[in-house]
């Protein structure tokens, strides 16, 4: 056995953690990253994209679930969906869980859509095989630059704003998906860990603010991505969407019959509570 050494906050705070190795299962370095998924005895099968854990077998429901049922459940009627990056498919698997008429996922690297399904299936459990997948490998950038549809809800599942991600934190970017959304729709972002990652939160909300009548942030916590809460950015016209109530979350969810393992109304409407320290990040 061996250990792999994550070290996104050694540069910046001094910080790593560490995962015991069982196995490498495969490597692939294609145009834009290079891919390893390993075995970890207590996480399973580890997902890392320049030596940075991007999801575990383990507690990829919590990211996943929070990421999709969050907006999807506060909206309540949502038809068509844009993913930008996820080429795990485990946003797309539980967005799947809607009905939803169309899932358009736009993924920069095809690679990671075809390693992830061939060593770690479970992530997207046939989501890309679902009639209402709309599989895109292009740029999501310059896709929303281009395109002439719109979507009820736009979903931005980006790694760190480094090498293919870098571009999808712009203002640029996201006056494009607003551009792009229905009346009534929203956004959400990946935003970072605030803890170590202050400034992505900040710029975030930053730049959406300009562009919608309602901008937050929700806090998640993903036992794998180190340094506490993680935030995720969240941006509509309508405030109405942010709150609403616990009862009509938990009808919206049997409706759908959607069981979950991570997601409950209560937690939903919790999430949007924050500590002061991540409150400072957004005033």
């Amino acid at each position: 056995m061996s250990w792999f050494e994550e070290a996104l906050y050694v540069r910046t705070c001094g910080y790593r953690q560490g995962f015991l190795v069982e196995r490498e299962v495969a490597r692939l370095k294609t145009e834009f990253q290079e891919m390893a998924i390993f075995e970890s005895p207590f996480f399973g099968r580890v997902l890392a994209l320049d030596g940075i854990v991007q999801t575990t077998e383990r507690d990829e429901f919590v990211y996943h679930e929070m990421m999709a049922h969050v907006p999807l459940l506060a909206h309540g009627g949502a038809r068509d969906v844009l993913i930008i990056g996820g080429g795990d498919g485990g946003v797309l698997r539980e967005v799947l869980r809607h009905p939803v008429e169309r899932a358009t996922l736009v993924e920069i690297d095809g690679g990671v859509v075809d390693f992830c399904r061939r060593h770690m299936p479970g992530l997207s459990a046939g989501a890309f095989d679902d009639p209402r997948t709309e599989l895109l490998i292009v740029d999501g950038i310059r896709y929303v630059a281009e395109t002439t549809r719109r979507f009820d809800l736009i979903i931005i599942d980006s790694t760190d704003p480094v090498g293919p991600g870098e571009g999808l934190f712009t203002d640029a970017f996201y006056a494009d998906c607003k551009t792009h959304l229905n009346p009534g729709g929203l956004i959400v972002t990946q935003s970072g860990v605030p803890f170590f990652q202050p400034d992505e939160l900040r710029t975030t909300v930053r730049r959406l603010r300009p562009l919608f009548a309602d901008v937050a942030c929700y806090l998640i916590a993903v036992p794998t991505y180190v340094g506490g809460l993680m935030a995720l950015g969240w941006g509509s016209d309508d405030p109405a969407l942010r709150g609403v109530g616990e009862e009509v979350l938990a009808e919206r969810q049997r409706a759908a019959g959607i069981a979950t393992r991570y997601y409950a109304p209560a937690v939903h409407r919790a999430a949007f509570r924050l500590p002061p320290f991540v409150a400072e990040l957004l005033a």
